[in-house]
């Protein structure tokens, strides 16, 4: 059985004061694997946000068929499953330390407090910020940022981790090095990972399997493109990941009615 399972799934955003309704979701069609990480991509306004919001359980206002393990995230997470959200901004709390904040995670998973000092400094050796743990946000640069809030998710052994666009407000160097923090923890956990993304460099660089969404209309899923023949751990001069990618930047073009040339 597939862990997360979406079946027909549509959402539709009422008018407000006159204005027209519109449609986020149109039919979609997903299934994700125990340890898979999938990739969504596609031009704004298409529905990606839309989609990881019903994963997420933030949104429960749609039509179709959304399951975990054949269950509704509800009774899910009612009998202990746990889902964690990586934002574009590290949302950590400013009044607590770089420790603080990951020991917050645990204290609302209702972990042992027995346990806390363990989980956190496995996580911060694993996000390189062993040395930062007694460190205000404000005294961190906005990667290291971000790698705090990348272990404050995976501190609670999630058994879902979703991120929307994680590192889109990072200058790529930095965020080369996050992806590299990034697939080193999920290495030790295997946590089924969902990601929302504008780069199809990322994308191919963290996923197994991308999904490309499109537009006029938007809403479905209109390719999938798996990343089988990249080996594990990847890296950016593997010939076969820039093939890959490549394929990734025209389906992108493709689907979002760009008449821009096609990359050979």
């Amino acid at each position: 059985m597939s862990q997360i399972v979406l079946s027909n799934v549509r959402k539709e955003f009422g008018g407000q004061r006159g204005a027209r309704s519109w449609t986020a979701l149109n039919g979609v069609d997903l299934s994700i694997e125990v340890g898979e990480i999938v990739g969504i991509l596609g031009p704004s306004g298409c529905g990606k946000s839309t989609l990881l919001n019903i994963v997420a359980g933030l949104d429960n206002d749609y039509d179709g068929q959304f399951t975990i393990q054949g269950k509704t995230i509800e009774e899910q997470i009612a009998a202990g499953f746990r889902v964690a959200y990586v934002f574009q901004e590290s949302r950590l709390l400013p009044w607590k330390t770089v420790r603080g904040n990951v020991e917050f995670a645990l204290k609302a998973s209702k972990f042992p407090a027995s346990e806390w000092r363990d989980r956190v400094d496995n996580v911060l050796e694993l996000v390189e910020l062993s040395k930062f743990s007694e460190f205000y946000p404000q005294q961190l640069s906005g990667g290291m940022q971000q790698r705090a809030s990348i272990a404050r998710a995976f501190v609670i052994e999630p058994d879902i981790l979703l991120m929307d666009e994680p590192f889109s407000a990072l200058d790529e160097m930095t965020a080369r090095h996050l992806r590299q923090s990034l697939l080193n923890i999920w290495s030790a956990f295997r946590t089924t990972i969902l990601f929302v993304s504008h780069n199809a460099t990322e994308a191919s660089f963290l996923a197994d399997r991308i999904m490309v969404m499109g537009s006029d209309p938007g809403g479905t899923i209109r390719e999938e493109i798996s990343m089988a023949g990249v080996q594990r751990p990847r890296s950016y001069e593997d010939l076969g990941l820039f093939e890959k990618s490549k394929t990734v930047v025209n389906a992108l073009r493709s689907h979002s009615g760009r008449t821009d040339p096609v990359l050979a």
